[in-house]
């Protein structure tokens, strides 16, 4: 049974259209990406600590949600080292290690952050409206329009 080209077309459209409801949050960084003249310069920690300070609403949010990175990075390397460590003692092989330390980085960074999601308790917490906020901060004080 072959599909018609219309019928393919109708298809493909669909599923385009699904996985774009389910990427839409890229959507709200296309503005300080795509159509850019020169792309924004970089921000620093210093940057980063003088937004939350001085936005009372998204800056709490911002510095949870940087807490909760903290967290998966610690989870990430203790997984990477004990799941490569594992590796090492049982198979000796380099290449096993290797993918072992990259699937344990992988598996205890989503660890991590789950234990940061539940502990943080940011799935209360709106913290792509409280980046967006930031990017929009940054980019007039970049400018020169704060």
């Amino acid at each position: 049974m072959n599909m018609t080209e219309a019928e393919q077309k109708g298809f493909f459209n669909g599923f385009k259209q699904f996985w774009c409801d389910r990427f839409a949050f890229v959507e709200n960084y296309t503005r300080f990406i795509k159509n850019r003249d020169h792309p924004l310069p970089s921000w620093s920690s210093a940057d980063v600590e003088e937004f939350i300070a001085s936005d009372p609403v998204h800056g709490p949010i911002l510095k949870t949600a940087r807490q909760a990175v903290a967290m998966s990075a610690v989870g990430s390397a203790i997984g990477a080292f004990s799941l490569a460590g594992i590796a090492l003692k049982y198979s000796k092989t380099p290449h096993g290690t290797a993918l072992a330390l990259g699937a344990g980085a992988a598996f205890g960074w989503t660890f991590g952050h789950e234990i940061a999601n539940q502990s943080l308790q940011l799935y209360i917490l709106d913290t792509l409206s409280a980046n967006v906020k930031f990017m929009e901060w940054w980019q007039k004080k970049s400018e020169g329009q704060s």
